[in-house]
């Protein structure tokens, strides 16, 4: 069985957040598991950013051109075959020679090109694909296509599909004026993919697919609320007899503290003590913090927008800073959040830090320094910082939402590893921190739950299984 995932980012070709490290570790592990029968392919746009070391192992399969709308489209196909996976990319710099992957005026028509060369290059290629796995609004068209102009050709018909959530709150919507000029179908598709006034390629993506899927469990059940599905919910409810919720994994290997990449003391859970103890001097000296081993380290790594609860962390700083602990922030986001964070951590001197920037390497050292790991949530569709910080020894704290409810367990409940709150309150945050903090002074409970984090299983392995298992449902009926 041959699966074709459609992507806008892929880990470690194009990265800007979780849906990359998703589409990089999903087709790994399903390509390892050599008894599921199952070939991966994964197809994404050639941005410029995609460094040398990568272009450099790739090959020129394909070069076409076809009429899309009024235009005379070019299309390059370059492939990359790496541990067990083939990765196809879509060359074409008027579109992805950009100076980042989103936040372009004409976005939408980047993201339809990408869709409709992906169908185009399915129709010409002597590869075959059993089943199309699309993923948020960027790829939705992929889906789209294959179901509506597309669908009287052998080749697509036969294609099975499926199509992935990440996060319901970026849909793809336009004026539906755009639906023949823009994305090159016409009037009788309209209601397939109109809603509330707009066209919504993700609306028209969940009805037009044979599976959807979304990343936890809870925020299946979530996407069925008016408050967490952002208009769609009926149409989610609707379609819940083919919806499921499968919880992210991560890439076990690139976030593991015994390999030691990007921090400075490599550790194991049995190890632990010490490699936190070294980290987090090594990080206090870099970072001009007080060296103190003793004293407790919380860390957010973050994007600094209001839906990762950052309005509750700076109404309680203040007192969360009256706790004796230190606080490191590192993200970007909204500029009057960087602005009081800079302000607000200045004030403390060798106790706080905010660092206004992107830094993967950076993060990992913070995940294997901290103690407490800081993850407020409005919503939280999976998450994935909240298990890396697991398999570093550093506990959650985290709202009850979406995939954090999923994947973290208070100390009352069983084998906890790290502290949750209910409601989005921010004296809520504020009482689970002091208990979280209270906790880190009983150093042999402390050190059960750190043991309990850094052995939560969350590799792919369950997961990809919960994704062979739909693929192969396809087949069996």
């Amino acid at each position: 069985m041959n699966v074709l995932y459609v992507a806008s980012e892929v880990a470690p070709f194009a990265v800007s957040g979780g849906l990359a490290d998703v589409m990089g570790a999903l087709p790994k592990a399903i390509a390892s598991d050599a008894s599921c029968g199952i070939s991966p392919s994964v197809i994404l746009p050639l941005y410029g950013s995609i460094s040398e070391k990568w272009r450099s192992q790739m090959e020129r399969i394909d070069e076409f051109e076809f009429m899309y709308g009024w235009r005379h489209a070019y299309c390059g196909i370059f492939r990359l075959e790496m541990n067990g996976v083939k990765y196809y990319f879509v060359d074409n710099e008027q579109y992805f020679l950009r100076s980042s992957l989103y936040g372009q005026y004409d976005d939408g028509e980047r993201f339809a090109y990408f869709c409709r060369s992906v169908v185009e290059w399915i129709l010409r290629t002597d590869e075959t694909f059993d089943i199309l796995h699309a993923n948020d609004w960027q790829a939705a068209l992929a889906v789209i296509y294959l179901k509506t102009r597309f669908s009287g050709f052998d080749k697509c018909r036969s294609i099975k599909t499926v199509y992935t959530i990440h996060n319901i709150e970026y849909q793809g919507k336009y004026d539906p004026y755009i639906l023949g000029d823009i994305f090159d179908l016409d009037s009788r598709y309209l209601s397939t993919l109109e809603f509330d006034g707009c066209i919504n390629l993700m609306k028209g993506a969940i009805v037009s697919a044979d599976r959807v899927t979304t990343v936890s469990p809870t925020y299946a059940r979530e996407l069925k609320e008016t408050f967490f599905a952002y208009g769609l919910s009926n149409i989610i409810r609707m379609n819940e007899r083919k919806l499921s919720g499968i919880i992210n994994g991560i890439d076990t290997e690139a976030f593991s503290p015994s390999i030691g990449t990007d921090i400075h003391y490599s550790f194991t859970a049995e190890t632990v003590s010490e490699g936190k103890k070294q980290n987090k001097l090594a990080l206090q000296k870099e970072l001009g913090l007080r060296e103190d081993a003793e004293m407790p380290l919380i860390v957010m790594i973050t994007r600094l927008t209001h839906g990762k609860g950052i309005d509750l962390v700076l109404h309680v700083f203040e007192e969360i800073m009256q706790l004796n602990v230190q606080f490191v922030l590192l993200g970007t986001g909204e500029e009057s959040y960087e602005r009081i964070f800079t302000d607000l951590c200045a004030r403390y001197g060798d106790r706080a830090k905010a660092l206004i920037k992107f830094d993967r390497a950076l993060s990992k050292q913070m995940y294997a320094s901290a103690d407490l790991f800081l993850m407020p949530s409005k919503s939280e569709p999976c998450g994935l910082a909240q298990m890396i910080a697991c398999g570093y020894g550093t506990l959650p704290i985290v709202r009850k939402t979406g995939g954090l409810a999923d994947s973290i367990t208070p100390p009352d409940g069983e084998k906890p590893n790290g502290f949750v709150f209910n409601n989005f309150n921010a004296h809520e945050l504020l009482f689970t921190l002091k208990d979280a903090v209270k906790l880190y002074s009983q150093k042999d409970a402390w050190n059960d739950m750190v043991n309990n984090a850094m052995k939560t299983d969350f590799s792919w392995n369950i997961s990809a299984k919960k994704y062979i298992d739909i693929y192969s449902d396809f087949v069996r009926k």
